[in-house]
C-alpha cells in the first residue's frame, strides 16, 4: 500500500504550477483545482447548507465524491503541495476545515479581515455550481476596504485561492444573496485551536438550525470576537 497515494479529485499539476504572487501578500490562484468534468458528481454529493455562515465539516452530511475531495484536502500529499508553494514546513500544523453554503446579502457578510493569527496558511475552494453575480466574488484586498481590490474570483466549482496569513492578508467579498458554496482549509498553530474552531462552528451551526436563535446569530457583527 502506498504511503502517499496520488490525489483522487484535485489536479496536482494545476496546483503545482500556479504562480505564487507577492502583491499585496503571498497568494496563489488555481482556476481548475478540480477537473470541471467532475462537477456534477461532486456537487450531487455535496452538503445542503441552506443558511449563511460557516459550518464545521464534522457536522455536515455528504456523499462519497465530496468525501473524496475532503480526503484529498486533509492528505499529506496535498499538504506537501502547499508547503512547496509557500516554502514552508506545515508538518506540525493541524488542518481545520469549515464550509459555507449560502449567503443572505446581509451587510455584515464578507467583511474584510486578515484571518486569525493562529492560522498559518488558508486555502479556499469554490463549490458553487455557478455564480453569475458581480458582487459576492472573493477578493484579495490591499486594506480593510472591500473596494480596494487586488484580485477577485467567483466562488465557482474548483476555483482555489491559497494565501499566507499575515497582519495584512485582507480578504472579503461584497454582500450578495445566493447559493455561495465554498470550503476553507486552514493550517493552524495548534490542535487546541483546531478543536476550538470545530467546537465554535459546531455550536454556531446548531444555533442557526433553531428559528429565532438563527435570526439573532445572523444579526450579530461578523467581526465580533476575532479576525476569522
Amino acid at each position: 500500500m502506498l504511503e502517499d497515494p496520488p490525489l483522487k479529485m484535485f489536479d496536482e499539476d494545476a496546483i503545482r504550477i500556479a504562480e505564487l504572487r507577492r502583491d499585496p501578500y503571498d497568494f496563489a490562484f488555481v482556476e481548475h483545482a478540480i477537473d470541471v468534468r467532475r462537477k456534477s458528481e461532486v456537487l450531487a454529493d455535496a452538503p445542503d447548507i441552506p443558511h449563511r455562515g460557516s459550518y464545521a465539516l464534522a457536522n455536515l452530511s455528504y456523499g462519497a465524491k465530496f468525501a473524496d475531495c475532503m480526503a484529498d484536502l486533509q492528505s499529506v500529499r496535498f499538504r506537501r503541495l502547499v508547503e512547496q508553494k509557500f516554502d514552508i514546513d506545515l508538518s506540525n500544523n493541524p488542518a481545520s476545515i469549515v464550509m459555507m453554503g449560502a449567503t443572505s446579502g446581509h451587510y455584515n457578510e464578507g467583511y474584510a479581515h486578515p484571518d486569525s493569527k493562529h492560522k498559518i496558511i488558508t486555502v479556499i475552494i469554490g463549490f458553487s455550481e455557478q455564480w453569475p453575480y458581480e458582487r459576492g466574488r472573493l477578493r484579495v484586498l490591499r486594506s480593510n476596504d472591500r473596494d480596494n481590490c487586488a484580485f477577485e474570483f467567483a466562488p465557482e466549482f474548483g476555483r482555489m485561492l491559497m494565501f499566507r496569513v499575515c497582519d495584512h492578508s485582507w480578504h472579503g467579498f461584497l454582500p450578495q444573496k445566493g447559493k455561495r458554496m465554498s470550503v476553507q482549509l486552514c493550517y493552524v498553530d495548534s490542535e487546541w485551536y483546531a478543536r476550538r474552531e470545530n467546537f465554535r462552528h459546531g455550536v454556531s451551526g446548531f444555533a442557526k438550525s433553531i428559528p429565532g436563535v438563527r435570526e439573532l446569530v445572523f444579526m450579530a457583527p461578523r467581526s465580533f470576537g476575532g479576525k476569522g
